[in-house]
């Protein structure tokens, strides 16, 4: 961890270089956004609300991740402050938890509906950097592990039009032991958008709970991308690694309508199913592309 820590931000392989920031008027975020709003021309940001793996307030935790998205022209908001890498505090101490049970978390799912909240304010305030420069219709949810569950808590948000979950799932047997987060089967009906499960294959931790959220949700189009990583992912790799790629194609699609990003995902040329690495399985995609051309 340590020498994560050292390693300086990426700035995305995106068109709009990124950068990452605390901002006083939304105290207990960080921001994601591209650094210089003016080269975006009359392109529209989209906002991508983000829950931290852990439900941490770490909002550095998975900056190469999330800068990677922000390269993209996206204002991605994570819940907490920057707790690692550069621009970080010392570390404070932590309390420590009662024994036998798992500490409270810090951030709450109500923190991403703040993010999308604070953002749609900033479109419409006179002097904001991002007046008039954030498309109200760009709105995704997105998290790790159990900030994809704060994310999936929120999903029913009519503001939403995209999700991307990664290395979760609601528990299959019963409610998680995690304060706050008991999160129940049929809280999958929360979503009203086409969503994706981005996981890390079997080794996942969370991959049993994933693919049986993937197996229930019948209502809205659904896919379940599968890496073999196990749990962590490719958060620590440069511009978050191969999972950021697929989540950039995904928000590129549902968010733009990009014809490049469906491809990545659809048709006898689906580019995720021709990458050997991966596991593409899906439900009802063919009506995304139905919907999007009439």
């Amino acid at each position: 961890m340590a020498e994560i820590n050292r390693r300086a931000d990426n700035t995305g392989n995106g068109p709009f270089p990124a950068m990452k920031e605390e901002t006083s008027s939304l105290p207990a975020h960080v921001v994601y956004r591209p650094q210089s709003l003016d080269q975006m021309g009359k392109q529209k940001l989209g906002v991508v609300a983000w829950g931290n793996g852990g439900c941490s307030e770490d909002g550095a935790s998975s900056r190469f991740h999330l800068l990677e998205l922000a390269s993209h022209g996206y204002l991605v908001i994570a819940n907490g402050r920057i707790l690692s890498g550069p621009g970080a505090p010392p570390a404070e101490p932590r309390e420590t938890a009662t024994p036998g049970q798992l500490p409270a978390p810090r951030t709450r799912a109500s923190d991403l509906i703040d993010a999308i909240d604070w953002a749609l304010q900033e479109n419409q305030r006179a002097g904001s950097p991002y007046f008039g420069r954030i498309d109200p219709a760009q709105i995704a949810l997105s998290g790790y592990s159990c900030g994809g569950l704060q994310a999936l808590k929120v999903a029913a948000d009519p503001r939403v039009s995209a999700t991307v979950l990664h290395n979760t799932g609601i528990f299959i047997d019963g409610p998680s032991t995690i304060p706050g987060m008991d999160l129940v089967k049929d809280e999958l009906k929360n979503f009203h958008t086409p969503v994706i499960y981005i996981m890390g294959g079997e080794a996942d931790i969370a991959y049993e709970n994933g693919m049986d959220d993937y197996k229930n949700i019948e209502h809205v189009p659904v896919a379940v991308a599968n890496l073999p990583v196990g749990h962590g992912g490719t958060f620590m790799q440069a511009d978050g690694g191969s999972a950021a790629r697929v989540a950039v194609n995904w928000l590129q699609w549902q968010l733009r309508d990009d014809a490049g990003a469906a491809a990545y995902f659809t048709g006898l040329d689906c580019g995720l199913c021709k990458d050997a690495e991966w596991t593409l399985d899906s439900k009802r995609l063919d009506q995304i592309v139905s919907a999007k051309t009439q």
